[in-house]
């Protein structure tokens, strides 16, 4: 999943054709790339909330699965004009934190 995520936020480097950044860009940028970025969260125990303000943009939250969810207990969180930016950010800070606190 976090190198998933790596990928989606980089540009394109020589060892690295465009073809295979465009062929994930167009799996994460997508309703479905959504459902596995959640889907992949979840395995690692993550919850997402998913909202969308008006046309302003989308705020994707990921919390600790099983536990209330409220504002302090988020772990990750983005706000995006789409939502599927969001949700890649918002995983991405979730499992840096994560990795940040583990070492």
């Amino acid at each position: 999943m976090l190198t998933a995520l790596a990928f989606a936020g980089l540009r394109p480097v020589p060892a690295v054709t465009i073809v295979e950044f465009e062929t994930l860009r167009r799996w994460l940028d997508t309703w479905r790339g959504i459902g596995d970025v959640a889907v992949g969260m979840h395995r690692q125990g993550y919850d997402l909330q998913l909202t969308q303000y008006d046309e302003r943009g989308w705020r994707a939250t990921f919390y600790s699965s099983g536990t209330e969810h409220s504002a302090t207990s988020a772990t990750g969180s983005a706000f995006e004009p789409a939502p599927w930016t969001a949700v890649q950010r918002a995983a991405w800070e979730a499992l840096t934190r994560l990795s940040a606190t583990a070492s």
